[in-house]
C-alpha cells in the first residue's frame, strides 16, 4: 500500500511534466527528443561536470559583502547559518541547474519558467539502519524505525528568488516545498494535513514551506520581507536532507520547532550584522487554528571581518500563552568557528520550555541542550562529520523520558555526481538516569545507517 501511494503522487506529476513536453515539441519547438531522454541527458551532463549554471536566477552579476566561507560541495551550503531566507542578502544562486530544468528547458513551460527566472527541482531521500534497538530509535531521528528500509523525504520544489544582489529596485519571490515520505511525522503542522497524523499513516504529505518574499533595496543593505510558513530560524540542522552535514538528527532539534506560519524580516545592516525580527502564530501551528498564539521572533547574526567567526543568538519563539500543540518558549545561540576552509566547528545551545503543560507540574517544564559538529572536508566530492552533544529533558516532556542524554556521531558524505549523494553514519546513544531507547527498554542504543540523496 505504501508503494502504491506513492506512485499514485509520483505518476500524475511525471505525467504532467510529459504532456508539457509532448504538447511543447509537437509544437515545433525545435526539441528534437523526448522529456525523459532530455532528463537522461541531463544527468549525464552533470556527471560529466558540465551542468549550465543559473545565471538566469540572479540576472545581476557579482556578490556584496563578505566572501563565502566554505565550499559547497561538497559542504551542504557555502554560507554561514542564517534562518528565514534561501539566500543571505546579497548573494546570487550560483548553483548548477537541475536535471529536471534542464529538462523542461526547451519546452514552453520551461522557456516560460526561465523568462520569469522560475525553478523547480527536488529529491527523493531512502535510507536504511541496523540497530541495537530492535522496537524503536527513539528519540534518533529521522529514522524511528529499527532495522528498517524507509522512504524519508520525496520533496518537489518550486521557487523564485529575489534578486538580492542589486540596489536599484524592489523585487519579489515565493517558495513551495511539497514533501512527501516518513519524515512527514515530524514537520507536519497543526492544521495543515495534521489529521495524517491523527490517523497514524505511515507515509504522508506535508506542503512544508510556501510563502512570497519582498525585497527592499534601500533599507539599510537590504531588507527581504518573507509571508508564509517559513522553517524556523535557528538550528544547525534543517528539515529537508540535502541541507545537513549528518542523516540523522540530534536529540536537541528532534524535539524542538520546526516551522512556523507568519511574517519575519531580515536585514543586512552591514557586511557584519544581520537582524530578523517578526510575529508568526507559534510554533508548528497554522493561523486559521483557534489555539494558535502570537508570539515574537527576534535574532540577530554577527560574521567576523575575517569570516572566521559566526554568532547566531536567537530568541526564536517567546509569548505568554500556556502549552498548545508545540508553544515553546524557545532561546538559542549558536557559535561557528572556521580554523581553515577545509576544518569548521559549529556549537548550538539552547533552553526551552513550555507553560502549565498538562499532566505536569504547574509553571514552566524546561529542556536543556548543546551540540556540536566539527566538520573537515576530505576532497571536493567529500566531507566527515563527527557530532557531539547533551540533552536534559528534565521533566520528560519533550521525548517522554526525564532523562539527561548523550549522542556520539560520525558521519560521511560523498557526492557520487553533483545529483547523486551518499551518507553513511555510525552512531552510539545513552540515557543516564532512566532507560530511554528501545520504547524505553534500553538505556544505551547503537545504531549504523545510510542514506542516498538523488536530487533531480
Amino acid at each position: 500500500m505504501r508503494s502504491l501511494r506513492l506512485i499514485l503522487v509520483a505518476v500524475p506529476l511525471l505525467s504532467l511534466l510529459w504532456l508539457h513536453a509532448a504538447q511543447a515539441e509537437s509544437a515545433g519547438s525545435g526539441c528534437d527528443q523526448g522529456f525523459f531522454s532530455r532528463l537522461s541527458d541531463a544527468y549525464k551532463t552533470d556527471a560529466d561536470g558540465n551542468a549550465p549554471a543559473t545565471d538566469y536566477l540572479t540576472p545581476t552579476k557579482g556578490r556584496r559583502g563578505l566572501p563565502a566561507p566554505f565550499d559547497s560541495p561538497p559542504f551542504p551550503s557555502a554560507e554561514w547559518q542564517l534562518g528565514g531566507v534561501d539566500y543571505p542578502i546579497g548573494v546570487p544562486d550560483e548553483d548548477s541547474r537541475g536535471p529536471l530544468q534542464q529538462a523542461l528547458g526547451c519546452t514552453a513551460l520551461g522557456k516560460w519558467m526561465d523568462d520569469n527566472r522560475i525553478e523547480t527541482l527536488g529529491w527523493i531521500n531512502p535510507s536504511a539502519n541496523v540497530s541495537t534497538s530492535n522496537k524503536s530509535n527513539y528519540p534518533v531521528s529521522y529514522i524511528t524505525r529499527s532495522d528498517a528500509l524507509v522512504l524519508d523525504q520525496v520533496v518537489f520544489r518550486v521557487a523564485r528568488m529575489p534578486d538580492t544582489v542589486q540596489t536599484d529596485h524592489v523585487d519579489w519571490g515565493f517558495h513551495f516545498d511539497l514533501l512527501y515520505g516518513y519524515d512527514y511525522h515530524y514537520t507536519a503542522a497543526q492544521g495543515i494535513l495534521s489529521w495524517q497524523l491523527e490517523q497514524n499513516k505511515y507515509y504522508g504529505l506535508d506542503p512544508m514551506i510556501f510563502y512570497g518574499d519582498v525585497y527592499l533595496p534601500n533599507v539599510a543593505q537590504g531588507m527581504q520581507i518573507t509571508v508564509g510558513r517559513f522553517l524556523s530560524l535557528p538550528d544547525i540542522e534543517a528539515q529537508f536532507a540535502p541541507q545537513n552535514y549528518l542523516m540523522t538528527h540530534s536529540v536537541l532539534y528532534t524535539v524542538d520547532p520546526y516551522t512556523q506560519m507568519g511574517v519575519i524580516t531580515t536585514t543586512q545592516l552591514n557586511k557584519n550584522w544581520v537582524l530578523q525580527v517578526g510575529v508568526n502564530c507559534s510554533p508548528d501551528t497554522a493561523c486559521w487554528e483557534k489555539d494558535r498564539t502570537l508570539t515574537g521572533s527576534a535574532c540577530v547574526r554577527w560574521v567576523s571581518d575575517s569570516n572566521d567567526d559566526m554568532l547566531y543568538p536567537c530568541a526564536n519563539s517567546f509569548n505568554k500563552g500556556d502549552a498548545n500543540y508545540n508553544n515553546l518558549q524557545a532561546y538559542v545561540l549558536t557559535w561557528g568557528h572556521r580554523f581553515s576552509q577545509q576544518v569548521s566547528i559549529l556549537t548550538e545551545a539552547y533552553r526551552m520550555w513550555e507553560r502549565n503543560v498538562p499532566g505536569f507540574p504547574p509553571g514552566n517544564v524546561p529542556a536543556y541542550g548543546v551540540v556540536n559538529y566539527l566538520n573537515i572536508k576530505l576532497s571536493d566530492k567529500t566531507f566527515m562529520s563527527v557530532r557531539n552533544e547533551y540533552y536534559n529533558d528534565a521533566e520528560g516532556q519533550r521525548t517522554g523520558h526525564a532523562t539527561h542524554y548523550s549522542s556520539h556521531t560520525l558521519g560521511f558524505t560523498h557526492w557520487v555526481t553533483p545529483d547523486f549523494q551518499v551518507r553513511p553514519e555510525f552512531r552510539f546513544d545513552h540515557s543516564y538516569d532512566v532507560p530511554a531507547y528501545n520504547n524505553g527498554t534500553k538505556s544505551n542504543q547503537l545504531l549504523a545507517a545510510v542514506d542516498v540523496i538523488a536530487h533531480f
